[in-house]
């Protein structure tokens, strides 16, 4: 199986500029300087790359909304602020490979006629700052950023900033709001980041995965990528698997990959003789599959939304028979209670007020009307913010009561 992005993720010293150079690095983008910047974006879209943060949107086709002949500067922001629960996916490519990002940031930016970019890193991730930093020096030294991008008539300036660890910066306007200096808060579109984004200008936000894809890309055409992958699922995916799995970790495989043989070769199949229970496919705000479920569904975007879930990050989680799943729900339901900003009531009273009953449940506290109550409460928070953060409480909320009904019922006096 051809690796596009893990390729050179097990080399010790792949963090370093020269030995990266050794492997080919940054040849993609010397070949993409000597492009157009509208025959590279017409590259990207014609390689089917979506965009890997979760909404899966085509890449080439975000690229092409930012205004042509704005008075204003054109931005690219990295979107590192890896928060989902069970994601890790991006923190492995930045953490050992963290000139790959460099360079497909350097490639989007020239095709963006962009000479100003930021990576917004997750708070969390003070350890893997200090990896970038050392690398963006390196490729500064190495000419290959500052005033002659590998000594091109093309200035382009990479900054690394570090957030202070709030999970709705993930989401692309308050991400932008904080790296104003501003408190995290969503913005409601329209406008959108294209033409007034950060700075009120033209601005592209990428995440980690998206922007690490480019160099495949370019280097090797976009036919060979589109070759891969299902008629609309082009390309790899990075799956981040933990739970209970034999072998937990980071695992590239092309898009349309057999769910069931993703947990059985990849993952090293349920560990000690157990049976699968669920499997949460995306990342822990998508709905949870029954094992059953998980029979003949495809790793990809179309296959995964027809079995009632999504693809979302590729965070997956993986439970067998002894995990209690109102336990597991109500872990779920605290985090995105305490991530909420609070700014849209629906989601500030309603994930708060879900996690309280879920937790008096547990507590064997709980009656059966409160069953009920939670996927009302779900009812009044869907579709009902400015961002997706109440949908991700719901979805798992509805699912796992839905699906495992009997399991909740079970913790009711009456």
């Amino acid at each position: 199986m051809i690796k596009t992005l893990l390729m050179n993720i097990d080399e010790p010293d792949q963090v370093e500029i020269g030995r990266v150079r050794e492997r080919g690095g940054y040849a993609a983008l010397e070949k993409a300087l000597r492009m157009e910047p509208a025959a590279l974006i017409e590259e990207v879209k014609a390689s089917g790359l979506r965009g890997r943060g979760g909404a899966g949107f085509p890449t080439g086709m975000k690229w092409s909304f930012v205004p042509k002949n704005s008075d204003k500067p054109t931005y690219l922001l990295c979107n590192a602020d890896e928060s989902e629960p069970g994601t890790f996916k991006d923190r492995k490519l930045m953490e050992c490979d963290p000139h790959l990002l460099i360079e497909g940031m350097a490639i989007a930016c020239y095709a963006l006629d962009c000479h100003l970019s930021y990576i917004y890193l997750r708070g969390e991730f003070e350890f893997i700052a200090h990896t970038l930093q050392k690398a963006l020096d390196e490729a500064y030294e190495a000419g290959i950023l500052g005033p002659s991008v590998c000594g091109r008539d093309y200035a382009l300036d990479i900054y690394l900033h570090l957030g202070q660890g709030a999970y709705i910066c993930g989401e692309e306007t308050s991400l932008i709001e904080s790296l104003e200096g501003n408190r995290g808060y969503p913005r409601i579109k329209p406008p959108f980041p294209a033409t007034h984004g950060f700075l009120a200008s033209p601005t592209v936000v990428n995440n980690v995965e998206t922007l690490c894809a480019l160099p495949w890309i370019i280097a090797n055409g976009s036919a060979a990528y589109a070759a891969m992958g299902t008629e609309k699922s082009k390309g790899t995916k990075l799956f981040s698997v933990s739970g209970h799995v034999a072998k937990p970790g980071v695992y590239e495989v092309e898009m349309g990959y057999p769910l069931m043989d993703f947990i059985n070769n990849e993952s090293g199949g349920v560990p000690n003789g157990r049976k699968l229970k669920a499997v949460i496919p995306g990342g822990s705000s998508v709905p949870v599959l029954r094992a059953e479920e998980c029979e003949g569904v495809l790793l990809d975007y179309e296959s995964l939304l027809k079995a009632g879930s999504m693809l979302g990050s590729g965070g997956m989680i993986v439970f067998d028979e002894t995990v209690r799943m109102p336990e597991a729900l109500s872990v779920i339901a605290d985090f995105y209670a305490h991530e909420s900003c609070g700014q849209c009531t629906p989601c500030r009273e309603g994930t708060g007020w879900a996690a309280k009953i879920l937790r008096n449940l547990i507590a064997g506290k709980g009656k059966r009307p409160d069953i009920d109550l939670l996927l009302k409460i779900a009812d009044m928070m869907e579709g009902k913010t400015i961002c997706p953060l109440a949908d991700a409480d719901v979805m798992p909320i509805r699912s796992f009561i839905t699906k495992f009904r009997s399991e909740f019922e079970e913790l009711c006096s009456n």
